[in-house]
């Protein structure tokens, strides 16, 4: 004879044990998520409050630090670009095809990740320097890497194009390679295929790996500085300005970096899932 339910609609013991595990189970994992989430957002509140207005809007009018912002901000957005001309035929490719090697060549795109960029930096010195496998070649014609913005465009690529192969590989595997052959036997050629078919389908993971880049550029330091300290880029001017005046000179500096980099890469990120909000199921 099956029990009357108790009187006040509460639960049997049997019943609430369930909701009492889950509802531990994750006040427990809030509580480790939340001290994740202070150890990211403390450092960058405590930098903020290092900075008064004053020093903040004497960093401001500092030629030095605003040229160094601007030519971080334009090297990163070339960089980005760069990465998806280079990136995105070898997402393609690493997508469609099982060649042998594939895992190989998927770890060597992946590589930059997890070499430090103190060796980034010397292991680019050694081919785009003066006398570099392809520096010096390149000097006879003008070309030059070792101290130019053609070396922050090479330390910056280095470390972030990963960024734009993966997000772009992923967002091909995830399309219905049917699509593209029905595209192909209505008379489509490759390139007609992927332009007009596999292109679009993939925008969010193209504008996914542009946003990261452009991220992951604009706050490079280790390559960058190796292989051309100068003309300075923001994180390289912080860093000098902390070795010359020390921690609270170099404060206001981190600040301005900090809330144009935040704020450019909020507003591409917002462009980006406005174009994709336009798509069918886009959003990033």
């Amino acid at each position: 004879m099956a029990s009357a339910p108790s009187l006040g609609g509460a639960l049997p013991p049997a019943a609430a044990a369930p909701r009492l595990g889950r509802a531990a189970f994750y006040a427990g994992a809030w509580l480790l998520g939340g001290l994740l989430i202070l150890f990211i957002v403390l450092p960058l509140v405590r930098l903020f409050v290092a900075t008064s207005p004053a020093t903040l809007s004497s960093a401001l009018h500092d030629p030095g630090i605003v040229d160094s912002i601007r030519l971080s901000l334009q090297d990163a957005a070339i960089t980005a670009v760069v990465a998806a001309i280079l990136g995105v035929p070898l997402a393609y490719v690493l997508a469609r095809q099982r060649v042998p090697g594939g895992s190989l060549i998927q770890g060597i795109v992946d590589l930059p990740l997890a070499v430090p960029h103190s060796v980034v930096g010397i292991a680019l010195l050694f081919v785009f320097g003066r006398r570099g496998w392809v520096g010096g070649p390149a000097s006879h014609v003008g070309v030059s890497f070792f101290g130019t913005q053609w070396g922050i465009v090479a330390g910056m690529l280095f470390v972030s194009v990963p960024f734009m192969v993966d997000s772009v590989r992923i967002a091909i595997e995830g399309i219905d390679p049917r699509i593209e052959q029905v595209a192909r036997s209505l008379g489509a050629s490759p390139w007609h295929a992927f332009r007009r078919v596999t292109l679009p389908l993939a925008a969010r993971g193209v504008l996914t790996g542009l946003v990261l880049t452009y991220a992951r550029s604009i706050s490079e330091f280790g390559a960058v500085a190796i292989l051309a300290y100068f003309p300075m880029t923001a994180p390289v001017k912080v860093y000098d300005i902390y070795l010359q005046s020390g921690l609270h000179s170099s404060a206001a500096a981190a600040v301005l970096l900090l809330i144009v980099t935040l704020s450019t890469f909020v507003v591409f990120r917002a462009v980006a899932s406005g174009r994709l909000a336009r798509r069918p199921g886009g959003a990033l």
